[in-house]
């Protein structure tokens, strides 16, 4: 029996004209050209600007092999794969250079621990088995897993993901541990900026439904082009209305946390989900988006009005403002930071505007219609 890829899977029932009318922003430089062709088949025009390199630089075969060499023998008491990608490109050099399998039996021997499930991949792959992983996928939460242990003495190994994990090695180091960081590749930005230049500008002005990431360097190298042309807050305004920022995962999400900007993730981090959830909430934001809330209620939201169980809402700004980001992000959590970056001009002094926007916006829906998440922030309370 034959397997089928995940394009194949979510374009088995694709509706070819779903996403017609609709212009998308595609910020992928690899395998953009599937992604395009998945926004495509369901009638969406796209808009590409690569954000990054197409071909990330990577650092010299030399300076990555004195690395290899260098962990190969020693006793390793712990490995923190990051990406697939770059699990995946050390073991293929380390296998070019005759070196894997020496890689792999002092790896093997370590505390294993992978950031999701394609580091995961690249582990079992070459046999190896990670000891724990996160389902949030976010490196925080294996920081978070770590913290408070004892690690006087411990030998780790960070395999980098494309952007420095210095300070993440600096945290380790303060815990007792000795920190080797094998730096696999440089995410650079796009050569030619000048598409980019254009999707801030088409943004901007209004003239797009969504925007794709599929990383956090993408979400950078976007906001930095935005404020390199003087439209960043242009930019965040746009997001923050009615232009989707779709994000592939958790980890590209919260790289937009601290511009304030509400983002929408599929359930599984894949670029075929993200293209089936736009298939859905695009066509349901122009006609009116209705969400099921827990205790069978039922949330319409349409143009600017409120609607809860059929009775309109009347919301304030700053409650409203705090409701856009959580249904933007139906069921996930979003930050104090974030929420506080969203409320209106002068209303945003603390968290406790953050605070008391909450509270009048459980008034008007329900207390169970917003949940606290501690030291996370708030999400709606949707019906699973």
């Amino acid at each position: 029996m034959a397997v089928q890829n995940a394009e194949e899977i979510y374009d088995a029932d694709v509706d070819s004209g779903a996403l017609s009318g609709f212009r998308v922003g595609v910020t992928a430089a690899r395998k953009a050209e599937e992604q395009i062709n998945l926004l495509e088949r369901r009638g969406a025009q796209v808009v590409w600007a690569p954000a990054l390199s197409v071909d990330p630089n990577r650092v010299d075969a030399g300076a990555l092999r004195a690395v290899t060499e260098q962990i190969i023998g020693q006793k390793i008491d712990m490995f923190l794969a990051t990406t697939g990608i770059g699990t995946r490109t050390w073991f293929d050099a380390a296998e070019e250079w005759g070196l894997l399998d020496q890689l792999l039996e002092t790896l093997g021997g370590s505390e294993i621990l992978a950031r999701g499930p394609k580091s995961v991949g690249a582990l079992r792959r070459r046999g190896l088995r990670e000891l724990w992983a996160p389902e949030s996928e976010e490196f925080d939460d294996v920081l978070e897993h770590l913290r408070g242990r004892d690690l006087t003495g411990k030998r780790i190994v960070v395999q980098e993901h494309g952007q420095s994990l210095s300070m993440v090695a600096h945290a380790l180091t303060r815990q007792g541990a000795e920190v080797i960081n094998v730096v696999v590749y440089r995410v650079e930005s796009a050569s030619d900026p000048e598409p980019m230049f254009r999707l801030v500008e088409t943004l901007a002005d209004g003239e797009l439904d969504a925007v794709t990431f599929t990383s956090a360097p993408a979400v950078a190298a976007f906001m930095q082009a935005a404020g390199s042309v003087g439209l960043r807050d242009e930019v965040v305004a746009a997001f923050q209305a009615d232009v989707v920022a779709a994000c592939v995962g958790p980890v590209t999400a919260a790289a937009f946390e601290m511009w304030g900007v509400p983002t929408m993730v599929p359930d599984r981090s894949r670029t075929a989900a993200m293209v089936k959830m736009l298939q859905s909430e695009l066509p349901l934001r122009r006609s009116g988006l209705m969400i099921e809330l827990i205790g069978g209620h039922q949330l319409l939201l349409h143009d600017d009005a409120v609607i809860l169980d059929g009775a309109e809402v009347k919301l304030s700004p700053a409650p409203a403002a705090v409701l856009g980001a959580l249904v933007a992000n139906p069921g996930n959590v979003v930050s104090r930071q974030a929420l506080l970056a969203m409320l209106p001009s002068g209303t945003a002094g603390s968290e406790h505007a953050v605070e008391m926007a909450v509270a009048r916006l459980r008034s008007a829906l329900g207390t169970k219609a917003i949940q606290t998440v501690v030291k996370r922030g708030y999400r709606l309370a949707v019906a699973s």
